[in-house]
C-alpha cells in the first residue's frame, strides 16, 4: 500500500534552506551546551546515589525539596534541595538522585531515607521496609568508565558505518550518511541541553537506536539512487536523486509515522523511568527522517558536483 501515490517534489532546490535550518538548530544546541558546561549527565556517569521511597499518600515535590534542604549526617549538614527529585509509577512514589559529595559519609543513601521517614511521620508506612524501594550507588570511577565506553561505542559505530557504506556504495555516500548521523545526534543532544534533560545510559541507548534508524532510512534512499543511476544515465544527477527520494517517500513516511506513534505512546504513558528514552526517540525519528532527505542526499550531490568540476 502506498500512502502517497505520486510526488514530484524538488528536494534539491531546498538544499540551502535545509542547511540553514539544521545549522540554526545545531548552533542553538551548541550554545546551550557551552553555557551549561556540557551535557547534563546523570549519576550513571558522574557517580552518586539513587534513592527511591514510597509514601502512603500523594506527595508534593516541593515539600520533599524543603525536607532535603537540611539533612544532618553525623555532625555535618547537607543541602540536597537542588538534586533531581521526581515521581515515578504514582504520585506517592519519590525518587531522588544525589550526586557525589566530598567527603561522602558512609551509608549516604540510607541516611537520606531515614531523614525522609522522620520528616513525614504521618505519611509513611509503619514498617520502614515498606517505605524503602531502592538504594542504588554508582561510584565516580564507574561513571567515568561508562562515559568512555559510551563515547567509544558511538565512534566505533560511525567508523563501521563509514566502511560499510563505502564498500556497498561509494565513499561520497558514506560521507553523506555519516554527516546525517552526526547531525541527528547533535540536534538530539542540543535539544536535551535546551530542555535541561539528563543524559543517562538509557538515553545513550536511544542515541544508538537513532543512529540505526536514521541509517536504515538513508540506506533505502541510497539504494534507490544507485538503481536509478544505472537506468537513467541521460538524466542529471540532481534529477535522479530527486526522483529517488520521491519514489521512497511513501515508504519513508509510513515507517516514520508508525515508529513515531509507538514512541509517542511510550513517552505519554510509559512513566518517568523511560520518559527521557522515549523523548530522545521522538526527536530522533523526526530528525532522522528529515536528515535522510535534506542532509545525506544533498551532501552526496555537492560531493558529486565537486568531483565533476575537477
Amino acid at each position: 500500500m502506498r500512502f502517497i501515490r505520486k510526488t514530484n517534489i524538488d528536494f534539491m532546490s531546498q538544499l540551502r534552506l535545509g542547511f540553514i535550518l539544521s545549522g540554526s538548530v545545531i548552533l542553538a544546541g551548541l550554545i546551550s551546551l557551552f553555557l551549561q558546561g556540557g551535557p547534563k549527565l546523570s549519576i550513571d556517569f558522574k557517580g552518586g546515589t539513587l534513592v527511591a521511597v514510597s509514601f502512603t499518600e500523594e506527595m508534593d515535590i516541593n515539600s520533599i525539596r524543603e525536607a532535603l534542604s537540611d539533612v544532618t549526617i553525623g555532625e555535618t549538614h547537607y543541602d540536597f534541595s537542588k538534586v533531581e527529585i521526581k515521581h515515578f509509577g504514582g504520585l506517592n512514589n519519590i525518587s531522588a538522585r544525589i550526586p557525589s559529595v566530598e567527603p561522602e559519609p558512609d551509608n549516604l543513601g540510607q541516611a537520606i531515607v531515614n531523614h525522609l521517614y522522620k520528616s513525614f511521620p504521618g505519611k509513611v508506612p509503619p514498617n520502614t521496609k515498606d517505605f524503602l524501594l531502592e538504594i542504588e550507588k554508582v561510584g565516580p570511577k564507574i561513571g567515568a568508565e561508562l562515559s568512555g565506553k559510551a563515547v567509544m561505542a558511538i565512534i566505533s559505530a560511525l567508523g563501521l558505518i563509514l566502511l560499510y557504506i563505502s564498500v556497498r556504495f561509494e565513499f561520497k555516500f558514506a560521507l553523506g550518511a555519516i554527516a546525517a548521523l552526526a547531525h541527528d545526534v547533535l540536534i538530539t543532544l542540543g535539544i536535551f541541553s535546551i530542555m535541561d534533560y539528563e543524559i543517562s545510559l538509557s538515553v545513550i541507548a536511544a542515541f544508538m537506536t537513532i543512529v540505526g534508524y536514521s541509517l536504515n532510512d538513508t540506506i533505502v534512499i541510497f539504494d534507490r539512487i544507485r538503481e536509478n543511476l544505472k537506468v537513467r544515465r541521460r538524466d542529471s544527477y540532481q534529477d535522479v536523486i530527486n526522483s529517488s527520494i520521491n519514489e521512497s517517500l511513501s515508504r519513508t513516511i509510513i515507517t516514520s509515522l508508525t515508529t513515531f506513534f509507538v514512541v509517542f505512546v511510550l513517552w505519554l504513558f510509559g512513566g518517568e523511568v523511560i520518559h527521557n528514552f522515549a523523548f530522545a526517540m521522538i526527536v530522533g525519528v523526526v530528525v532522522g527522517t528529515y536528515s535522510s532527505i535534506y542532509i545525506a542526499s544533498p551532501i552526496v550531490v555537492l560531493l558529486h558536483e565537486k568531483q565533476a568540476t575537477k
